[in-house]
């Protein structure tokens, strides 16, 4: 090789070793905008709009709201697909958190990340704990807490469990070896540790819920009918765990323990997200089933399809009202 082969081989090591890398990149983080535009930026925002966060736990949650969406431009980080565009003339970033405590948090704060959110709303279905409320019906919890973050205890004599003395924060109600706590978190307000049970929708938003009126929530679907007009329920508690629930003993115990009105897998761990990064956030959850409260077999099969439209209606409502 020349020295001048050699020079130009130097000169041109940059820009191809950079459009390689960008090559390699673009598997992982891509925005699709239009078939040649690619962003391989691993640690920048997406986009610089200010947008209201808007996620379900999984697609039929979210479909009624995709089919209204404005504008649509999807971004791909991480596998997960972000969908940015307008709803009731709000921007807006549409995504779904996956089901489960553990997803809910790591895609609630990758959009935080990767995105410029001034509110999180979550959308979707949930089991009913408060034995006055009924399938179809919409809820609106003014706090969510962790009620499956518990003390596994040990049985010290038969039926009787006790916790160990250095765990002081278990003092709720227990269900057999299963005492509930508190989860340790850290805010960008408060860096220091706490433990916190609780945590608050902002009250600014439950204002705007507490304001919806005619909301034309259904009740039939492919033929399946609910025995009464569904309604729309603002206030109480929700709490969620890493458990689907289908126990009527547990349900009661829940509902006794917490006064919760529903329960779920992902709104708390949102919640806490949300509390860690000083943003607003509301859950609006409908009730696909009774938690292990029904006759006869779960009723979530059928009826997830009218709970989902349902939460989707008032949330669409809630943003159409929200300034």
């Amino acid at each position: 090789m020349t020295p001048h082969h050699t020079s130009l081989l130097q000169r041109l090591r940059g820009p191809v070793l950079a459009a390689t890398l960008g090559l390699v990149l673009s598997g992982c983080v891509g925005v699709y905008r239009s078939p040649d535009v690619v962003s391989t930026d691993s640690s920048t925002r997406l986009d610089s709009t200010p947008r209201i966060a808007v996620l379900s736990a999984f697609e039929p949650e979210l479909k009624l709201l995709l089919t209204r969406l404005q504008g649509p431009v999807k971004y791909s980080v991480n596998g997960v697909e972000f969908t940015t565009g307008t709803l009731e003339g709000k921007p807006v970033v549409l995504f779904l958190s996956g089901i489960s405590m553990t997803n809910a948090t790591m895609n609630t704060q990758l959009v935080l990340d990767r995105f410029r959110v001034t509110n999180i709303v979550f959308s979707g279905i949930a089991g009913g704990v408060n034995p006055s409320l009924h399938v179809g019906d919409v809820t609106v919890p003014a706090q969510w807490g962790q009620y499956l973050e518990v003390l596994m205890a040990r049985e010290t004599a038969p039926g009787k469990y006790t916790a160990p003395p250095f765990i002081t924060d278990a003092t709720r109600p227990n269900f057999g070896m299963m005492f509930p706590r508190p989860v340790e978190v850290r805010s960008a307000a408060r860096p220091e540790i706490q433990r916190k049970f609780w945590f608050e929708a902002d009250p600014k938003m439950l204002d705007v819920a507490r304001g919806i009126r005619s909301v034309d929530l259904a009740n039939c679907s492919a033929g399946k009918c609910l025995p009464r007009k569904p309604q729309l329920v603002v206030g109480g508690n929700g709490v969620s765990g890493q458990a689907f629930m289908d126990n009527k003993a547990y349900r009661e115990y829940t509902y006794k323990t917490f006064q919760a009105n529903v329960l779920d897998m992902e709104t708390a761990a949102v919640g806490m997200v949300a509390y860690a990064n000083g943003v607003p956030y509301i859950a609006f959850r409908s009730l696909s089933d009774l938690a292990g409260g029904g006759d006869g077999e779960n009723e979530m099969g059928t009826f997830m399809g009218i709970a989902a439209d349902n939460s989707a209606k008032v949330m669409l409502a809630f943003l159409a009202a929200w300034k």
